[in-house]
């Protein structure tokens, strides 16, 4: 695939949190002058200078840019799906750049008439929700579609974890476990891309479906109820997790997950992290550190 350059500015307000959500990864870091930060992983080298100038090189520049900023970074042609007028499986993911709590995949199946009924109800992408919304909205979804949820907790985790760039094998596993749960022949499967496309179709290999993959794919109302539902199933988990530690677990990888994971250690030791974590982010290293 052709090698391709993207450049995006970020103002200072959101640095802190780029920061974090590639921290949360497996990336190479590298030294480059001027800059705050360098990584080299997921098929791209992407790094952030001084005066906020996010240069992304590699093959899917526009897809690593999505999923770290959130933004639409690249123009790519049309291959949209929303006019399909049949049956369709949705399927997205939550707790992937969250250090606490269980990596969670959810697929929905919705008719035609049903897809209509979300778009016209709003259902969108979980991220644009606040919790109180998204468990309020994951809960009543729950009751009215046919939907699978496959979910790794952090000892389940950390036990699959084995090397640098496995998550997206763990996620492709994931999502190949709903769809074949909620497939049926010949159906539309729509899936969030959150890498090669070949990851994904060696999981729904023998299975008599039509598969896409997009970025962004929550524009499709059935993946938006899908990622509502998991975003749900992510929350009621990292709650009870809470209760059960006695420790407010913290969404996400910044300081707030830090200062809550040294107050776990203070509770429950290092050993325990990995009841309630995901050992392999750079969080752990961080704990250690500063852990008498």
């Amino acid at each position: 695939m052709v090698q391709s350059t993207l450049v995006l500015v970020i103002p200072p307000s959101e640095r802190d949190a780029l920061r974090g959500r590639i921290e949360a990864g497996d990336f190479e870091h590298k030294s480059v002058p001027h800059a705050l930060f360098s990584v080299k992983g997921e098929g791209v080298v992407a790094t952030l200078y001084a005066s906020g100038k996010f240069v992304i090189q590699g093959e899917e520049p526009g897809l690593f840019a999505e999923r770290y900023t959130g933004r639409v970074a690249e123009a790519k042609p049309a291959r949209r799906q929303d006019a399909f007028n049949g049956p369709l499986v949705g399927s997205d993911e939550c707790g992937k750049g969250d250090y606490f709590g269980p990596l969670v995949v959810v697929g929905v199946r919705a008719e035609a008439d049903e897809r209509s009924k979300l778009r016209a109800a709003g259902v969108r992408d979980s991220k644009e929700l606040s919790d109180d919304t998204a468990l309020r909205m994951g809960a009543a979804l729950r009751t009215q579609f046919p939907h699978a949820i496959a979910r790794l907790d952090p000892p389940q985790y950390n036990a699959t974890w084995q090397r640098p760039g496995q998550l997206n094998d763990m996620l492709a596993d994931l999502h190949g476990e709903v769809i074949r749960k909620l497939a049926r022949p010949g159906i539309h499967v729509l899936v969030d891309q959150f890498a090669n496309e070949r990851v994904m179709q060696k999981r729904v290999v023998g299975l008599d479906i039509h598969l896409e993959q997009r970025t962004r794919a929550e524009s499709e109302p059935a993946v938006a109820a899908a990622s509502i539902i998991a975003r749900e199933e992510y929350l009621v988990a990292l709650r009870a997790l809470s209760e059960e530690f006695g420790v407010d677990l913290h969404k996400g990888a910044g300081p707030p997950t830090d200062r809550a994971a040294e107050r776990f250690v203070m509770l429950h030791g290092r050993e325990a992290l990995g009841r309630v974590a995901k050992l392999h982010f750079k969080n752990t290293q961080r704990i250690r550190a500063s852990s008498p």
